[in-house]
């Protein structure tokens, strides 16, 4: 009989708490007052998404056991004459920058 009385209780309490939720839904429809809350809740949800959107984007990680190769193949393949110029090519370009 306890438990009877527990699960009605439980019931009634329950269907008065959907009572007010419904009633408050009509107020905030009613008002218009939900609009910019929506508003902003989108917002950030949108942020979240571009945000692990670009964390997704980054390059993963490559196996220890794979063989190394330079990262960029032209930096390694750059011929022995051009270094032989040396200081006077790098300052020349330093200068047009300016």
């Amino acid at each position: 009989m306890d438990d009877l009385l527990g699960c009605l209780i439980l019931a009634a309490v329950l269907a008065v708490i959907m009572g007010a939720f419904a009633w408050l839904a009509r107020v905030i429809r009613r008002r218009g007052v939900a609009g910019h809350a929506v508003a902003a809740a989108l917002a950030s949800y949108e942020a979240h998404q571009e945000i692990r959107t670009q964390a997704g984007r980054k390059l993963p990680l490559e196996s220890p056991d794979d063989p190394w190769h330079p990262a960029r193949p032209a930096l390694a393949a750059r011929p022995a004459a051009r270094s032989a110029q040396g200081p006077r090519r790098w300052v020349r370009r330093l200068r047009r920058r300016r």
